[in-house]
């Protein structure tokens, strides 16, 4: 993947691609390894589902806070001072498991510390894209990030991390720490400034410097802006609705999978591989796909996917299809993907870039949170398949009221028009 493709957008992005997708390599191993390491020191289920809970708590508490940083600060060395703090951590808990000194509580404050540097990592590398690619090469920067992440993290994590586990528990730990450095490294190598420059306030005179405003104000100018931004905004609530049923949905694949398609743990396993694949297909011919049949349809067409998703899992008891499916929206996932950051890019001042990004991530955690507790309570009190006749129905009702939203003449004006504020040239 760092051929051609990487190689038309510059050398800063392939350097940046290169750093996130060595970082969520790491990231997957230690997804897989920690509940791993809870179980092996005891069977509680709260103490083992707790370990989910800690690594989503950051993204609940500081997404929003997050992203006023990313907009306050050089975005580059906050990334590369995330990656080295988080090397820090993942080297003192992996001397504790090799020593034998390593507690339950030691790994659930590194995850912690792990996960509240990806909030802000992430946000921070979304507003970064736009000063490092042109404007027109968005598309395809999105797309080749979605990928990277999405077969590192998804397809080659997943085994490789139960593997170095069964070798030894603290290896994962290393090898995430030192996925870290190299992406230290990597974005340290990215020449330029990446600090948006600061607008001044409605009623500045012009004289000086803007004076710096609190948190709290910062974060209600960016929420107010997203408020305006009719495309931005209902994309922003319904991935909030869609992302909590879809993970209700997942919550209880499993034994979906098991009673009613026959599936064995390896068959379980494969209905995610299929959901990867097609999240890598999509991320890697994205910017085509979208070019061929519009920013508008690649949208439309999606929402028609997520609704025939749920409606294939609650009615249908082949496997086969069932992954069909979802592999068909694993590239519908990338592709929404692609268009949203890239509109959000497109729309959003370069000095809010964070502050939007932010809320995302934090409606989407939301979303995940809320849909993990419904899945199981809905499905145990109505039965397996209501989460996903629930979530067929949440899918199509969302459709029918976002179809017009989503016209060309309106999408197409969104990529055509920059943002308020030119991106900062990176010096």
């Amino acid at each position: 993947m760092t051929g051609e493709g990487t190689a038309r957008l510059g050398k800063r992005f392939a350097r940046l691609w290169a750093a996130s997708t060595t970082s969520a390599l790491g990231s997957g191993l230690a997804t897989i390894a920690a509940p791993l390491l809870v179980a092996s020191r005891t069977s509680d289920p709260l103490v083992v589902s707790a370990a989910a809970g800690v690594s989503w708590l950051p993204w609940l508490l500081f997404a929003l806070p997050g992203g006023v940083l990313v907009d306050r600060v050089d975005r580059r060395r906050l990334m590369i001072v995330i990656d080295w703090v988080r090397v820090a951590a993942l080297l003192v808990l992996s001397v504790a498991i090799l020593t034998g000194t390593s507690g339950i509580p030691l790994l659930y404050t590194v995850l912690f510390v792990v996960n509240t540097g990806e909030v802000i990592f992430r946000s921070a590398g979304q507003a970064m894209i736009p000063a490092v690619v042109p404007r027109a090469g968005l598309d395809r920067a999105n797309g080749w990030l979605t990928g990277g992440v999405t077969l590192m993290q998804n397809m080659i994590a997943g085994p490789l991390g139960g593997f170095l586990f069964v070798v030894a528990a603290s290896i994962p730990f290393f090898v995430n720490a030192a996925t870290y450095a190299a992406s230290a490294i990597l974005i340290g190598l990215v020449t330029g400034a990446y600090r948006a420059e600061r607008r001044p306030p409605d009623a500045a005179d012009g004289a000086g410097a803007p004076p710096r405003r609190s948190v709290r104000h910062e974060l209600a100018e960016g929420f107010r802006w997203l408020l305006r931004q009719r495309l931005l905004r209902t994309m922003v609530i319904l991935i909030g609705l869609l992302n909590l049923t879809l993970v209700a949905a997942t919550a209880v694949l499993v034994l979906l999978a098991k009673e009613r398609l026959g599936l064995d743990s390896v068959g379980y396993g494969l209905l995610f591989t299929a959901l990867a694949g097609g999240g890598v297909l999509g991320s890697l011919a994205g910017d085509r796909i979208i070019r061929l049949v519009s920013a508008t349809w690649t949208l439309r067409i999606g929402l028609v996917v997520e609704a025939g998703t749920h409606l294939a899992l609650a009615a249908s008891r082949d496997a086969w299809l069932v992954g069909v499916v979802l592999f068909l929206f694993g590239v519908h996932g990338s592709l929404w993907s692609i268009v949203g950051s890239s509109l959000r890019q497109r729309l959003t001042p370069p000095d809010m870039l964070g502050r939007v990004s932010s809320t995302s991530l934090f409606i989407v955690a939301g979303g995940n949170c809320a849909g993990a507790l419904l899945g199981g309570l809905v499905a145990a009190k109505f039965g397996l398949t209501t989460p996903y006749w629930a979530g067929f129905v949440v899918a199509a009702i969302v459709t029918a009221a976002t179809w017009h939203v989503f016209d060309r003449a309106t999408v197409e004006q969104a990529y055509a028009e920059p943002a308020e504020v030119s991106p900062p040239v990176a010096r």
